[in-house]
């Protein structure tokens, strides 16, 4: 099966790379995590309300253009590759397509058009204080009461959680973990959480008696389709995050001269951007797998969302260190961008789940396949 984008998608591809290329250089990122939001916000409209990449895969009935994850995970490929801070990621990759996947349709009318104009931006809680992603270990309990439900306990390392005025919950219950919308945000206690990674921006939250109300029923598939969901998409940076490295990497050789020559003339310098190369194209490969696989809701779904991240955590770690190598001392100062695909590499690795975690979890599905 062919992965490649068709004629549409690539025309897709082409504007937002050429908006990415004019309004979100090196320069411009710095620039960026120096505001208050810690993106640019005037980058940021002008993706949603001109090109409307943040609707792209939500349905229409919500304000949406009705196509794919196929789509956005070009997008994601894209912000990925720019290394660009923006909301979309933790607002529309991950949270607006957990609230599709609690099939709440009253919750998704009410709250999408506003996510997807770019008025509003939403984030997911999930993590225990320890950032481990799983239903089980949620430290957020919900209780009902009289007229609502109320939510007490911590969650770490909410994406893009500071300034988000939709916050979906996952909680326990009674039923087991469940999906929740908090009613009253002013009421969330939030602390900035520094980050390796300064184009991520985590928050640990507080709640206590806050109110809220479910969203969807307390179905543990629901909460699968939410980890694949996050899963597929954070592959989806990654891989073109790897890319970008593979790309300046080669650039860095043509340019660099030791000995008169070129060093990526150097037979030892073309063996490791050829491997480079080829773990950036299974990154991609994977990544693209998921989100079909996802997008047409296939019954393994959740182990390729799985096997893309942990393919393309490890294959973004060790492109990573590859260009910090190649680029020699220049790649570990603040000038350059090597720095900054390093530690999103460490950064994004982690969230939602390590390679070893992913491989674990589709482990029996993918030795059945042997």
């Amino acid at each position: 099966m062919s992965f490649e984008p068709d004629e549409d998608q690539q025309e897709l591809v082409s504007l937002i790379r050429d908006v990415l290329g004019q309004r979100a250089d090196s320069a411009a990122t710095r620039t960026a995590l120096r505001s208050a939001e810690r993106f640019d916000a005037d980058l940021w409209r002008l993706l949603c309300e001109e090109i409307g990449i943040a609707g792209l895969a939500v349905p229409e009935e919500f304000g949406g253009a009705g196509y794919t994850l196929r789509e956005e995970q070009l997008v994601l490929e894209e912000l990925g590759a720019s290394l660009a801070p923006t909301p979309f990621l933790g607002s529309i990759a991950i949270a607006a397509q957990a609230l599709i996947a609690s099939g709440d349709e009253d919750a998704a009318a009410r709250l999408l058009p506003g996510i997807v104009e770019g008025s509003s931006n939403a984030a997911l809680a999930w993590a225990d204080d320890a950032g481990r992603f799983a239903p089980e270990r949620v430290q957020v309990h919900a209780a009902p009461g009289a007229d609502s439900w109320t939510l007490t306990g911590t969650c770490g390392f909410v994406l893009d959680g500071m300034l988000a005025d939709v916050l979906i919950v996952i909680a326990q219950t009674a039923d087991g973990a469940r999906m929740f919308e908090v009613a009253d945000v002013a009421g969330v206690v939030r602390d900035d959480v520094e980050t390796m990674d300064q184009t991520l921006r985590l928050a640990s939250l507080r709640f206590d008696g806050t109110p809220a109300r479910p969203l969807g029923a307390a179905d543990p598939a629901v909460i699968e389709q939410v980890r694949a969901l996050a899963l597929a998409a954070v592959a989806a940076v990654q891989a073109g995050t790897a890319a970008r490295a593979l790309a300046m990497t080669l650039e860095y050789s043509k340019q660099r001269v030791q000995f008169g020559r070129q060093i990526g003339s150097f037979q030892a310098i073309k063996h490791r951007l050829a491997d480079m190369h080829v773990r950036s194209e299974v990154a991609c490969t994977a990544s693209r797998a998921a989100a079909a696989a996802l997008a047409d809701g296939a019954a393994d779904r959740f182990e390729l969302a799985a096997v893309a991240k942990a393919t393309c955590s490890e294959a973004l770690a060790w492109i990573a260190s590859e260009t910090i190598q190649l680029h020699g001392g220049i790649a570990i100062t603040w000038e350059h961008d090597a720095h900054l695909v390093f530690k999103r590499a460490h950064a994004l690795g982690q969230l939602f789940g390590s390679a070893r975690e992913e491989r674990a979890r589709a482990e029996a599905w993918a030795l059945a396949r042997v």
